[in-house]
């Protein structure tokens, strides 16, 4: 039997830095030499420091982002969750309902501690199927009055899944019959872009709110930008300013997403591509299974037919024998017996072929079947 994973998240850490080959993300900088890519970009640039969010490198930022999602006004924010947690406020308040919609596996209902209800009192509608996008039909089922609906694009906990163009365009159009605003949850918007084909403002186009993330995907330290309205984006930095968002210096966040953001929009296609080429040789592999089947974005889901730990000690062993990080964390599923991991995938895999890595994924499921075998399973 393969010996047990690390423990811990600095032995994982450890043993990642000492592999010679990350297969998951992007290539990721040390502290170091990201504040010297950063340094030489703003001495480039010659950035100046902003100050409470009043500056030159966060307008233009801001600006940017506002055209490319086809609003008039957007506001930069140093996380997500106080961006989203800011816009179904907003929409409480001109709405005067304290009820909004989102999906089952929203990050406000499973990663945010309920925040909304603790901070905002405000309590949250599950609308649809864990396991896949909303549609309009189930927007339709809701017949309470909502201050808006939460629409994460795409789904991460239901493997990066997106709803078609047709039906994405139907929730749309049953939201403006209902006069309901729509709230994106962009935080991979970035990423969503290739499969529809469409610029990120027809994506938003419908959309009178739109979060997205510019660490995620774009790779920055931190931070966020929320766009909509003048007057909701007027609205939305008074609420930042309430929540403690407004820092005396957000321009180290704004200047690492906006150093980098050209080039990683740009790579997002070929991201794409190979995400669906690698999946066609993983669904090859026995006792490996991915979801969705032919991905939407450059993220999927794999799952194992072995339990979490087993996976994971198969992973250590690899990364030890191979110096290659072949995946991340993995966790247990309702399936007893099966696992499962989130792979994404960025510039790591643009590198490597197929033929590089399915011998991996192969070596990794032989070692868990092995493991069984040893147990007597």
């Amino acid at each position: 039997m393969p010996p047990s994973p690390l423990s811990t998240a600095a032995e994982r850490q450890a043993l990642r830095r000492q592999c010679d080959i990350v297969v998951p993300g992007f290539p990721q900088l040390s502290p170091a030499a990201e504040f010297r890519a950063l340094a030489d970009w703003c001495e480039a640039k010659q950035i100046e420091h902003d100050s409470y969010g009043e500056g030159e490198l966060l307008a233009s930022l801001e600006s940017k982002l506002a055209k490319l999602l086809g609003k008039p006004a957007a506001v930069f924010m140093p996380s997500g969750i106080m961006a989203q947690l800011a816009a179904v406020q907003i929409w409480a308040e001109l709405s005067g309902h304290p009820r909004f919609g989102m999906h089952p596996t929203s990050h406000l209902a499973i990663h945010e501690e309920e925040a909304y209800q603790a901070l905002l009192k405000l309590h949250g509608v599950p609308v649809g199927n864990r396991l896949r996008p909303i549609t309009a039909a189930d927007l339709e089922a809701v017949k309470q009055p909502l201050a808006c609906l939460l629409v994460e694009l795409p789904i991460r906990e239901a493997g990066g899944q997106l709803p078609s163009w047709e039906a994405l365009q139907a929730l749309k159009a049953k939201a403006a019959e209902r006069h309901l605003p729509l709230h994106m949850d962009g935080a991979r918007l970035w990423e969503s872009r290739a499969y529809y084909n469409r610029s990120h403002a027809e994506i938003a186009a419908g959309f009178d709110s739109v979060y997205v993330s510019l660490y995620k995907g774009i790779g920055g330290v931190a931070g966020a930008v929320l766009a909509g309205e003048a007057d909701f984006i007027a609205n939305a930095r008074l609420w930042q300013r309430r929540m403690g968002g407004v820092l005396v210096q957000q321009s180290p966040m704004a200047a690492s997403a906006a150093m980098r953001l050209d080039e990683r929009l740009a790579q997002m296609d070929a991201c794409y591509q190979r995400t669906l080429d690698l999946a066609e040789g993983l669904r090859r592999i026995a006792g490996l299974r991915v979801n969705p089947a032919v991905p939407h974005t450059n993220m999927l889901h794999l799952y194992f037919d072995a339990e979490a730990e087993v996976v994971m000690s198969a992973r250590d062993a690899l990364a030890k024998s191979d110096r290659c990080w072949l995946i991340g964390n993995v966790r247990a599923t309702e399936v007893p017996g099966w696992s499962y991991t989130e792979l994404n995938v960025g510039g790591n895999l643009l590198t490597l072929e197929n033929a590089q890595v399915m011998p991996w994924f192969e070596q990794l499921l032989a070692a868990c079947r092995a493991s069984r075998n040893d147990a007597g399973g």
